[in-house]
């Protein structure tokens, strides 16, 4: 029969005992391990002929318990040196654990590096611990528990391992986490691809609808229109230089003569590509000649615009080239001073649209309204049969037929600003 069949009690003596003493770790070492645990014959036998388990030095190959020193499974082997073991390299063993007869065998508890990686804290930064050799896995408990020399931490080996294991948790735990957080957002903005709102905040009501749905909506802002007046004294870009499209085009509309004297029956064109508002231009000229202080005065004429029919004359927003080049017909040059002109060769009174825009010096940007009237009654004046007249009396107002684009200052006799043929004052 095989030694692995032998039933009963092994042989005990005083020769076996010494000379498993003196070989010890070295057979242990020699002799693979065959995964059975031995009873040693000392130990007496349970009243059903069980003999329990004693804990014997390690052997390799096989699967001693690891019973941890002061946890929640009782007190396990502690480390003992033998006579013999003083020796260099020797490993200290663990002695024997005596269980009292007719108990049973302890149960091997949790590993104890898996109770440390949640109640070690892990080592502080900057901190030098002496590098010390790893724990030995197949070892005997008790030298696994040994700490590093200075008795006041664990090895390094052990600290390390309790990091791995704690980083492993805490990444598991965030990666929960972000999947129920993304699972939320996902449910509350319906799948959508809309930003999550903030945590703890619900903007939402019972039906689903936002708070501020209830809210009256604030009403846009609405910039006031101009008035007439602002519009007029408002000065709008042209480049001085600026020669259009030379096509023209009819303001379309119709204003009836206010009065019963002579009537002149005019059109308006207004050169394509100008960008101004023809019908202010429009509006300006009707409500100017037809001013008591204009031409119209006492009622001795009025004026009467139209779009179709054929008119007396034509007055014409033209911008700086095209007015140019329409003033030459006359033999009149516009170019020198920007100025504007009658073409009296032609059917057209024409206005320079770069003046219209801008203004002159001579009236300043405060009164560009009283310029553009000027403007008009002085061309017209010229379609009437007026021609230049210059000023006479220092500081008076100047007449309507002078020259005031260019100059209030003529022959040193300077004179102020006017647009009336016939002012007030």
């Amino acid at each position: 029969m095989g030694r692995h069949s032998r039933k009963g009690p092994e042989p005990s003596g005083p020769g076996i005992e010494a000379a498993a003493a003196d070989a010890g770790g070295d057979r242990a070492a020699a002799r693979p391990g065959t995964g059975r645990r031995r009873r040693p014959a000392d130990t007496p036998a349970d009243a059903d002929g069980h003999t329990p388990f004693q804990q014997a030095g390690h052997v390799r190959g096989g699967h001693p318990e690891q019973h941890e020193p002061g946890g929640g499974w009782g007190t396990g082997p502690q480390p003992r040196l033998r006579a013999d073991d003083h020796r260099p390299g020797a490993r200290p063993q663990a002695a024997p654990r005596q269980q009292p007869p007719g108990t049973r065998p302890l149960i091997p508890g949790p590993r104890r590096e898996f109770v440390e990686a949640f109640d070690t804290p892990p080592a502080p930064r900057g901190s030098s611990v002496p590098p010390t050799r790893s724990a030995d896995p197949h070892a005997p408990a008790g030298e696994r528990d040994e700490r590093s020399p200075g008795g006041d931490a664990p090895a390094p080996g052990k600290g390390a391992r309790g990091r791995t294991f704690t980083g492993i948790a805490a990444a598991a735990v965030t990666t929960v986490l972000a999947v129920v957080v993304a699972g939320q957002v996902t449910q509350d903005n319906g799948g959508g691809t809309t930003a999550a709102q903030p945590s703890g905040v619900d903007r939402r009501g019972p039906d689903g609808a936002s708070r501020s749905d209830d809210r009256p909506a604030p009403e846009p802002v609405r910039a006031k229109p101009l008035s007439y007046a602002q519009k007029m004294a408002k000065a709008y870009p042209l480049a001085p230089d600026l020669k259009a499209s030379g096509k023209f085009e009819a303001v379309p509309g119709t204003a009836k003569a206010p009065g019963r004297g002579h009537k002149y029956r005019y059109r308006i064109d207004v050169e394509k590509g100008l960008g101004l508002d023809a019908a202010l231009f429009a509006r300006a000229v009707q409500e100017t000649l037809n001013d008591d202080r204009s031409w119209a005065h006492d009622g001795a004429m009025t004026f009467e615009r139209v779009s179709t029919d054929d008119p007396d004359f034509v007055i014409t927003l033209a911008s700086p080239g095209t007015t140019g080049e329409w003033c030459m017909k006359s033999d009149l040059d516009t170019t020198v001073d920007n100025v504007s002109c009658d073409s009296a060769a032609t059917e057209r009174v024409m206005i320079n649209a770069y003046r219209w825009a801008q203004g002159s010096s001579t009236f300043g940007p405060d009164r560009l309204f009283a310029y553009r009237q000027m403007l008009i009654n002085h061309e017209v004046g010229h379609r009437l049969g007026h021609n230049h007249v210059s000023c006479r009396t220092p500081g008076a107002l100047a007449p309507v037929m002078q020259q005031q684009t260019k100059s209030l200052d003529i022959d040193g006799i300077k004179c102020r600003p006017n647009a009336w043929a016939y002012p007030r004052s």
